[in-house]
């Protein structure tokens, strides 16, 4: 039998055999969630104009510097600006606009008056013809100066930047409607096995209900992929074969079961000798067990083991780092770094295999807790238990016990379903 694979080894293999897609320009609205294929500088400053900061006047600063509440200062207000307006109101000593919040501030002004420290402190009563300014302020207050926030050419977002909607924000407030990204990848989805049937359906004995279609679909789209077929076939290498001429086309397809050594998995008896699929046991668990290669037409092959947590572990470990990589994502997300965390709870974990524990995630005053979701730990038939996992411990192959207190590696998979936020000093 052939020796156990490092996890790092296989990984290696699967990302030197990722070409990246081609890059595509696509308005903001359809970038959400791709990865930004250049570098994006902006076309235009932010803010694009000096503009009001507050409901308030418009004033020359040498017009108030001594304005007090024991000696006001009026000045004669000889324009209107709402948010929008693009009109640049010559002001005379002793003359005002008044401003609302984020209309351009006039060239002839330098600072802005809130409200508040004037006499006409209600925003919807008519236009007065003179403003007194009751407080001291200082040159420059309450304008936001054009450029502050970004200048013209300044860096936008880096090549790699996944386009979260803060992103698109900045991207839209910077002066694009467009921006290059990488195609998403095309990916199939097969699950192999007779005792497969729809969710839903009424079990008979030896039949369970397919969850691995869902489990991988939802995955593989939370990558940035666009699943374009989904499949389930039986325990036949020939219906298999005829699945994947059906899928043809698709950058990567993705299989589940039929990987390991039953006598019946069709996977590996349909590639058999191939030069072009390795079946290889890597020395992990779950998920030991794992096939890879490229199909005829050129898409990537995954075929994953069976069992529902180890697809979950095999997805994050091996599918996930290449479908970004495909995408151009940054390095730092292809390859998460983990952080240290705490483990509520003890745990066994087998020698000379690296354990992937699906684990739920927490925070308290000292930092990351980490829990496994289930009291069987990580045996790959899991998948109820599965469901409250926001990550998972990673346990080097040496060590097997883990005691409540040990520091631990941990993943966070599912950040927005996580509990609380790690205190730092």
């Amino acid at each position: 039998m052939s020796a156990l694979v490092p996890v790092a080894e296989q990984l290696s293999r699967v990302l030197s055999a990722v070409t990246p897609l081609p890059v595509e320009s696509v308005p903001l609205a359809d970038a959400a969630g791709r990865w930004l294929a250049e570098d994006v500088v902006a076309r235009a400053a932010v803010p694009p104009w000096d503009n009001a900061a507050m409901d308030g006047y418009a004033v020359r600063h040498r017009d108030v510097a001594d304005a007090s509440p024991s000696s006001p200062v009026t000045l004669q207000v000889v324009a209107d600006l709402p948010a929008g307006t693009a009109a640049d109101p010559a002001l005379g000593s002793g003359q005002a606009a008044r401003i609302m919040t984020g209309a351009p501030v006039p060239l002839a002004a330098d600072t802005v008056v809130r409200l508040e420290d004037t006499d006409r402190d209600d925003p919807f009563a008519p236009l007065a013809a003179t403003v007194t300014v009751r407080c001291r302020t200082t040159l420059g207050r309450n304008v936001r100066r054009a450029g502050e926030d970004l200048p013209v050419g300044g860096l936008v977002a880096a090549a790699g930047t996944h386009a979260r909607p803060a992103v698109l924000a900045a991207l839209a407030a910077a002066g694009h409607g467009v921006v290059p990204v990488r195609r998403a990848p095309r990916v199939a989805v097969i699950a192999t096995g007779s005792e497969l049937v729809d969710p839903g359906t009424g079990l008979t004995r030896g039949r369970i209900p397919d969850s691995n279609s869902l489990l991988v679909s939802g995955l593989v789209s939370g990558a940035g992929g666009r699943v374009v077929a989904t499949d389930r076939v039986p325990d036949d290498p020939q219906a298999l074969a005829r699945a994947l001429v059906a899928v043809g086309g698709c950058d990567v397809v993705v299989l589940t079961g039929g990987v390991s050594a039953g006598a019946f998995d069709p996977v590996k008896q349909l590639f058999a000798g191939s030069n072009q699929v390795a079946f290889t046991r890597v020395a992990m668990q779950p998920g030991k067990p794992q096939a890879f290669g490229r199909l005829p037409g050129g898409g990537l092959l995954f075929g994953l083991p069976g069992n529902p947590v180890s697809v979950w572990v095999s997805f994050h470990v091996f599918v996930r780092p290449a479908l970004l990589a495909m995408q151009g994502a940054a390095d730092d997300a292809v390859h998460p770094a983990p952080v240290a965390a705490r483990a509520g709870a003890g745990w066994e974990s087998p020698e000379g295999r690296t354990q992937y524990l699906p684990a739920r995630l927490a925070a308290d005053p000292r930092g990351w807790v980490v829990r496994p979701v289930g009291p069987l730990g990580s045996a790959s038939h899991l998948v109820a238990s599965l469901a409250a996992a926001t990550g998972y411990a990673v346990v080097p192959a040496y060590r097997t016990v883990v005691a409540p207190g040990d520091l631990v590696d941990a993943v966070v998979t599912d950040p927005c379903w996580g509990e609380g936020v790690p205190w730092t000093s």
